[in-house]
């Protein structure tokens, strides 16, 4: 454990040698690993998480560069979670990275034991999916004034102003047309979360200059606002795991 006590010495001086081995053994689990889901993998692996499963069904293309953190010219084409694991592992080789290729749906949600996990991060882009994991996780972990252990990311495009970008219970959420959408969701299907949870957002909301490509279809965005997304998701259970 040499390397590793090397790695993080400057973590175990801020949080202690007791809190960064209580870290160590958190099991921690991201679906969707693009703009914002990334950010937060890297982040947590380099703060002490050894047991992260990272999941996303898609591969690098050449519109993911500007924004996705294993996204580079070398790696287009490639599986993303394998592009994103070999990263991870740069970085800490004794961590323990599980790359699934894998899409979350309703259909697919029971491949997930999401009980098995201390936290659970919601980085999907999908409304159907996303609703869908907000309401099994909410189920699966416990109640908390500060969401048990699951946190989401609201949508992360259109957007530049870092100092907009604000975290609050779900159902505080303002300005954000993905939380707005939710909320619609589950007020139609009269199914709603089982707790509190907390949310990453921000109420700036810009126009696309261009027209969006019909074979992409993704609106504009830019990697300091998805990044900061992301990191600070992997603050929220940090912050959590090391209180």
């Amino acid at each position: 454990m040499a390397i590793e006590q090397a790695i993080f010495r400057r973590a175990e001086l801020l949080l202690g040698d007791k809190t960064m081995d209580s870290i160590a053994q958190k099991r921690v689990i991201i679906f969707g690993v693009g703009g914002v889901g990334s950010w937060c993998a890297e982040s947590l692996v380099r703060s002490g998480i050894r047991h992260l499963t990272i999941v996303d069904s898609d591969r690098v293309c050449i519109t993911n560069v500007n924004r996705q953190l294993m996204a580079t010219m070398k790696t287009v084409g490639q599986v993303k979670v394998d592009a994103l694991k070999e990263r991870l592992l740069s970085i800490n080789p004794n961590a323990e990275i599980t790359a699934l290729q894998k899409i979350f749906t309703a259909e697919t949600a029971a491949e997930f034991d999401l009980g098995s996990y201390d936290y659970i991060i919601d980085a999907i882009d999908s409304l159907r999916d996303k609703a869908t994991l907000i309401l099994l996780a909410t189920s699966t972990h416990p109640k908390g004034e500060r969401g048990g252990g699951f946190f989401s990311s609201m949508g992360a495009a259109l957007k530049m102003d870092p100092t907009r970008i604000r975290v609050t219970e779900f159902w505080k959420v303002q300005g954000d047309p993905l939380a707005r959408a939710l909320r619609n969701r589950f007020k139609k299907e009269k199914t709603f979360p089982r707790h509190k949870f907390q949310c990453v957002y921000s109420d700036e909301l810009l126009k696309n200059q261009l027209p969006i490509d019909p074979e992409d279809k993704g609106n504009g965005s830019i990697s300091h606002i998805t990044a900061i997304f992301g990191f600070t998701l992997a603050g929220l259970v940090m912050q959590d795991a090391a209180g």
